[in-house]
């Protein structure tokens, strides 16, 4: 294997070290990224609207800066690619719905411009499902995105189209966002790391709902470091986001050492009688001795999440309606069932449903925040299932539960989103069939460094993300 060819196994914090010290041209990563994206692609769907002359392009002018000593970025030559829910000027963006099949933005949403101006590259859009309803990643207009380490699995979602090009090495990171566990989701089906920040740590503009958020935009990568690098990028206070504010003065990938002797952490188990199935709770209980290891100290404690359930889904429907009703009006013939049922619960809410999920919302929160001040860190499962067969919507049911909705089998998600703590999902280990499975680290509101760091020391112990996804033939 030639050196080139392994260019996309490396990080993108090594591969950032490599470019801007020369030993590498941003050309050479680029067509690295580009082979790869040849070989992967057809096979598993992560990539779409790809533009490869675009990107060779953008990597020869980065070259040419580079060769007249102008100021690099912190991305400067790395290949992304960008969820196709952010608009990108002048790139397609369908929002994975046949209703926008054919748009194309005349202006980047914020992270996408943030990460042109750090030298970033985008290749392409990264798949999702139709509006970003569901996590698992399908639509009528792309199709189906697959589990690189299991092609008949599924690779999650919203985010998972992204997920799967970076365990693939298709890109050295990528962007996501994250309602109901969409960044953390895909990043446990596919092996590596996806955080949901906190409200405001990274603007989301333009979007319908920017003084009532439910959604964020967060990083994505194969190593906790690489997260850390691309946080620094995209967090900070931008004008046209009103809940965004300043990034404080820290590096936050220069600073993810940290001793956790004494440090309490609260394992939240099945997070009060949720269904699991019975390998990925094996799976993250098996990790508590890790934390264990790094000197922390593990308690079993379940945190208080009562009201979490009722409160997302009235947000969450109220988030549709507010966002597609115009869609739904004019192009109801072009939008999937879940869809249509998710905008049509939210038209039916009274200010009663409104006003009673704001208040469990307002008191989740300050039960967390009480609950954090014992504990700095709670520990659960990412996912309540294991990837699942790409030919099913969603589970219907988990270790014999049914499942009401087509959203709640992602509930030990979802049930952290609305106090808006920070959450990552972290890779710890893997299913008798070779599946991932990630592990959950909640911290204090807007704490993401902690998190980051426990997420590191606990990555730089079980070295899981090393275990790479092997292309195989569908049968």
């Amino acid at each position: 294997m030639s050196v080139s060819s392994e260019l996309p196994d490396l990080t993108a914090t090594h591969l950032a070290r490599l470019i801007r010290t020369g030993e590498v041209s941003a050309t050479e990563v680029m067509a690295a990224h580009l082979e790869r994206v040849q070989q992967w692609n057809p096979q598993i769907n992560a990539v779409v609207a790809a533009n490869f002359d675009r990107a060779v392009a953008g990597a020869r002018a980065a070259d040419a800066a580079q060769a007249r000593g102008e100021p690099l970025g912190a991305l400067h030559g790395l290949p992304v690619a960008h969820k196709d829910l952010f608009s990108t000027k002048g790139t397609r963006t369908t929002f994975g719905s046949l209703a926008f099949e054919d748009y194309v933005p005349e202006a980047d949403v914020t992270l996408v411009e943030r990460q042109r101006l750090a030298g970033a590259i985008a290749i392409g859009k990264t798949n999702t499902p139709e509006f970003g309803a569901g996590s698992h990643t399908f639509n009528s207009v792309y199709g189906m995105t697959r589990n690189p380490y299991a092609p008949d699995r599924s690779a999650g979602g919203s985010s998972g189209g992204a997920a799967a090009a970076l365990a693939s090495g298709m890109v050295a990171l990528a962007d996501g966002s994250d309602m109901g566990g969409s960044l953390r989701n895909p990043a446990s089906f596919c092996n590596i790391v996806g955080l949901r920040p906190s409200f405001g740590r990274v603007p989301y503009a333009p979007n319908a709902g920017r003084f009532n958020p439910l959604s964020v935009a967060g990083p994505m990568g194969r190593t906790v470091e690489d997260v850390a690098l691309f946080l620094e990028t995209l967090a900070g206070f931008d004008a046209r986001d009103p809940l965004s504010f300043p990034s404080p003065e820290i590096a936050y990938s220069k600073q993810l050492q940290r001793d956790f002797s004494n440090v309490r952490i609260a394992w939240g188990g099945d997070l009060g009688g949720l269904p699991f199935e019975p390998e990925v709770m094996e799976i993250t209980r098996a990790s508590l001795g890790v934390f264990a290891d790094l000197g922390c100290r593990v308690e079993a404690a379940t945190p208080p999440l009562e009201g979490a359930h009722e409160a997302f889904h009235t947000l969450r429907a109220m988030s549709f309606a507010n966002a597609y009703r115009e869609t739904l009006k004019s192009k109801r013939d072009k939008l999937k069932d879940t869809v249509i049922w998710n905008i049509e619960k939210g038209l039916r809410l009274t200010v009663d449903d409104i006003l009673d999920a704001q208040a469990q919302r307002t008191r989740l929160f300050e039960r967390l925040r009480e609950f954090t001040d014992t504990y700095e860190f709670i520990v659960a499962p990412v996912s309540q299932v294991l990837p699942f067969p790409v030919e099913q919507e969603y589970p219907a049911e988990i270790a014999g539960v049914p499942q009401a909705t087509y959203i709640d089998w992602q509930q030990s998600a979802y049930v952290f989103s609305v106090a808006g703590n920070p959450a990552i999902s972290v890779p710890c280990g893997f299913s008798k069939d070779g599946t991932p499975v990630g592990v959950q680290i909640i911290g204090r509101y807007r704490d993401e460094l902690g998190v980051l760091q426990l997420a590191h020391a606990f990555e730089q112990l079980t070295q899981h993300h090393r275990r790479r996804p092997v292309r195989s033939t569908l049968s």
